[in-house]
């Protein structure tokens, strides 16, 4: 940020007592101030030194576990299915409209972050990135947080990936492409709406899907690995036969390197802000949808193996091969099906990228995957974002 630009930028902060500082922050010993501005209408950036920017997943799946770093809290673009909606909940804020409009900065978190990969004890495990809040959500044109991020991880030669609904990816090409020189890179553009009314309805903070299209093509013409997350399927609504066949002959058309898909699921406390949705918008479908999810998280056994029958037809009409999802992080690995492939071999990529993963697996998990599985859970606000595929 320009030395004009952040003179503007302190000129819209707040004091904690002001109505837009909630109750969840005031007890924050790592609250710096909080900002509003012209520039996002609406928008409370929360501005808070992080005291730690590595989060471990709890293990699942017989012992893996997986490492994620979380620059923001909340998110801007607004999708109204995102399942990361109740970890807002911890500081007090709502999963709803706070979700999107109260964004926490963890604005020294590459700084932190470099310290936490220098530790002697630190054993270079792949780290994800956008498996809970996007983290090149629109505040990242301000913070710039992610190039910070993306130096400390190369630099101290950890593998990573970056799963994001965010065009602003196109302004770290360089910085991308300099990093897969020295670890594996792994990329995914989030792409689940292909219908431009339905997009700016459902996801109304998001870049438009023929800017996501291009950036996922800028992308491979600078030589690097780009998937695309067809997540969520939303049922009756983006799983006909056009729009499948419209995004996936895009997303191939794009140079995408592999194409992920799962069917929407709601957890308990993202479910009433998408019902208030799907009754504004499709009020003919809230019976259905009440059928399918009034007990359940996921959609139904019936509806997933559907949508996959529907689905990979499309995917070899195209060409385009199935990506995998790490169990522990939700983020990627663009292996495709196939004999010797990494999927086939039930190991994703980033995991075949850790050098300490084979001894880990020869022992079951190792004794932190363990002592994570082991009950424990998890601390608050934090979500492994499991994607689940079929």
């Amino acid at each position: 940020m320009c030395s004009n630009d952040r003179m503007r930028w302190d000129g819209q902060a707040i004091t904690a007592s002001d109505g837009d500082m909630l109750p969840g922050l005031e007890s924050n010993s790592g609250f710096v101030r909080s900002v509003t501005t012209p520039e996002f209408a609406g928008v409370t950036f929360h501005e808070v030194l992080a005291k730690s920017a590595l989060n471990r997943v709890g293990a699942i799946e017989g012992g893996t576990w997986g490492m994620t770093i979380n620059p923001y809290r909340g998110c801007s673009h607004a999708c109204v299915y995102c399942f990361a909606r109740p970890t807002h909940t911890y500081l007090e804020f709502d999963g709803g409209a706070d979700f999107d409009q109260q964004i926490v900065v963890k604005t020294n978190v590459a700084d932190v972050l470099r310290r936490e990969l220098a530790k002697p004890s630190w054993d270079r495990h792949p780290v994800a990135l956008g498996t809970n809040t996007d983290p090149y959500q629109r505040a990242e044109g301000k913070y710039r947080l992610m190039p910070g991020i993306i130096a400390a991880l190369a630099d101290s030669g950890t593998p990573f990936s970056i799963l994001t609904k965010g065009t602003l990816l196109r302004r770290d090409i360089p910085a991308l492409v300099a990093a897969s020189e020295r670890v594996p890179v792994d990329l995914a553009m989030s792409i689940a709406v292909y219908d431009d009314d339905l997009q700016q309805s459902v996801e109304p903070g998001t870049p438009t899907t023929t800017a996501r299209l291009a950036t996922v093509r800028a992308l491979r013409d600078a030589g690097l690995s780009c998937s695309v997350f067809l997540m969520p399927v939303l049922p009756f609504i983006t799983d006909t036969t056009a729009h499948l066949d419209d995004a996936i002959g895009r997303a191939a058309a794009a140079g995408a390197t592999s194409v992920m898909y799962s069917a929407l699921h709601l957890k308990p406390g993202v479910k009433p802000w998408y019902m208030d949705w799907l009754a504004r918008t499709h009020p003919d479908l809230v019976e259905r949808y009440r059928a399918m999810y009034l007990d359940n998280t996921y959609a139904p056994r019936d509806y997933r193996r559907w949508l996959g029958e529907r689905i990979r037809p499309i995917m070899r009409t195209h060409g385009v091969g199935l990506g995998r999802v790490d169990p522990a992080t939700g983020s990627m690995g663009f292996s495709v099906d196939g004999p010797g492939s990494d999927r086939a071999a039930g190991v994703s990529p980033l995991k075949r990228a850790d050098p300490a993963w084979e001894h880990r697996s020869a022992l079951g998990g190792g004794s932190r995957s363990r002592a994570l599985g082991s009950g424990r859970r998890p601390s608050p606000g934090i979500t492994n974002g499991v994607a689940t595929l079929f």
